[in-house]
């Protein structure tokens, strides 16, 4: 019964992580909106529910200057900033906001 309870304790303690809004986010939010769910522009993509290795992939492409076109000159500007944690981080919450 031990292992059960520690395993579920576990289990919540690694989704909590998970679903915590990461620090870098608040920057993300002035043009995607809170949790990813309002962006300020109709041409500005919704991140809340997107898959996490596709936001993975963008936002690496982005960093690394393998992106054009759009708003890939902000977005780059901002994905320079982060890292690879930084990038799993943001990745994990917006994939887990609905």
């Amino acid at each position: 019964m031990m292992k059960y309870f520690i395993a579920l304790t576990l289990a919540l303690t690694i989704s909590l992580i998970a679903n915590a809004q990461p620090e870098k986010e608040l920057t993300c939010r002035a043009c995607h909106g809170a949790g990813g769910g309002a962006p300020i522009a109709p041409s500005y993509p919704k991140l809340n529910g997107q898959n996490k290795d596709y936001l993975v992939s963008s936002l690496k492409a982005y960093r690394d200057g393998q992106r054009a076109g759009g708003m890939a000159v902000v977005m780059t500007a901002q994905a320079s900033q982060l890292s690879d944690a930084d990038i799993e981080a943001l990745a994990a919450y917006y994939s887990s906001q609905k």
